[in-house]
Parts: structure tokens; sequence; C-alpha cells
């Protein structure tokens, strides 16, 4: 994971890719949305996003986000997430049985999967407040199983519930050298999906993009 001087998402993601390949379990498929409708930076797409207040959470559910998704040979989802993100994996079939992770929401080390969550970055009830409610349940899949972008990561199950639904106005990790990180994942995965962002989201990811001096960079 890149913290201020690491390299661009978008080869991890195709670092990734390639290694789940490699280990038989393949990534979901690409999901069917529209290009964002412009490129650049991550404070480019920051200021592309549109902002706008929390929708209602009338008829939301987990549910309406079906996860976690088949990736081939009895394994998900999940378990592509746990073994891209882990060292010393252990599988039975191509699921994951044990390995080591280390949380960079808090530096939190497990080796049991059992104690490691897939997270969300943008997570599905905040997604449904900010513009997910108006898609069908096939799209809400795409973007909860969602490999291409930075939307998925495997850190301690603690911190993943600390942080619930929140967005990084409520709730940031406590690990500070990771908040460049985190904060243009956010913004990545807001801006491919078009979501919209409050204006006190979109204030704290400017304070926590301030002083990336890649943030700047095409």
């Amino acid at each position: 994971m890149r913290t201020r001087s690491g390299p661009r998402v978008a080869v991890a993601a195709l670092v990734a890719a390639l290694a789940l390949g490699a280990a038989g379990c393949v990534p979901s498929d690409e999901p069917d949305t529209p290009p964002p409708s412009g490129g650049g930076n991550v404070l480019q797409m920051l200021g592309q996003l549109t902002v706008a207040g929390a929708g209602s959470m009338k008829g939301y559910s987990r549910e309406r986000f079906p996860h976690w998704r088949d990736t081939g040979k009895n394994c998900d989802v999940r378990d592509s997430v746990l073994q891209r993100d882990g060292k010393n994996i252990k599988l039975s079939g191509c699921n994951v049985v044990a390995g080591r992770w280390e949380s960079v929401y808090d530096g939190r080390v497990a080796t049991d999967p059992s104690e490691v969550d897939v997270d969300h970055m943008v997570p599905l009830a905040n997604a449904w407040r900010s513009g997910a409610d108006e898609w069908d349940d096939a799209k809400r899949g795409d973007f909860a199983n969602d490999t291409t972008r930075p939307q998925l990561i495997a850190v301690s199950a603690s911190s993943n519930r600390a942080k619930g639904d929140q967005d990084p106005s409520q709730w940031k990790p406590a690990n500070r050298s990771y908040w460049c990180q985190y904060a243009e994942n956010w913004v990545t995965v807001k801006h491919h999906w078009r979501l919209t962002v409050t204006s006190a989201e979109k204030a704290a990811l400017t304070d926590m993009l301030e002083g990336c001096t890649w943030a700047s960079k095409p």
C-alpha cells in the first residue's frame, strides 16, 4: 500500500490483478459503468465531485449490494482480496485459511483470516446515501465487488467496525501516514462511480490531501 511516495493506484491495481490470476483466482468482471467525465490527478477528481446533502437511508439493506461474487475454483472476492493483501498465504483449495495481514488503518497484525475484514473503502450505506439508491441491484453488486478500483481492502476487524459507514469527515484511520492514500482511494472510487460528497466530506478530503506532494502531479 502506498503512502505519500508510492506508485500510482492504477499500477497497484494491475499488479494485484496479475497476482490473483497467477494464484488461480480471477477478479470480478469490469463494472459496466461509464468512464469518469474527466481524468487528471486526485485534486482534479475531487473538484469534479458533485457536492450534495446526504440522501435518505430509506430502502437500504446490505442485500441490495450482492457480495461476495465467485471468482473461480470455489473462491470469492473476499478470498481474492485476502490473498492479494496478505503474506505467507495458505489455501485450502482456493479458500484462504491462514496468512499474515498488517492493517494499514491501525497497524494491527492478524494471522487468522477470521480476524480480518474486507472493508469497502466507500461503505455501502454511504454509497446508498450518495447516489447508489438510484442504481439497480446488478450495478450495486458491481460496486460492492469492485477489485479494479481501490474499493476493497483487508484490514483489522476492529478498525473496519469502528469506521462503519462514516465518511472522512466523521472517521479517519488511526494510522496518519495512510491518510494520503486513504483520501486518494476514497476520491478515486467516488469519482469513478459518480457518487456525490457532502460539503463536510469534501473539506475533510481536501485537508487530508494537503501536503501530499504526489496529489497534484498528473
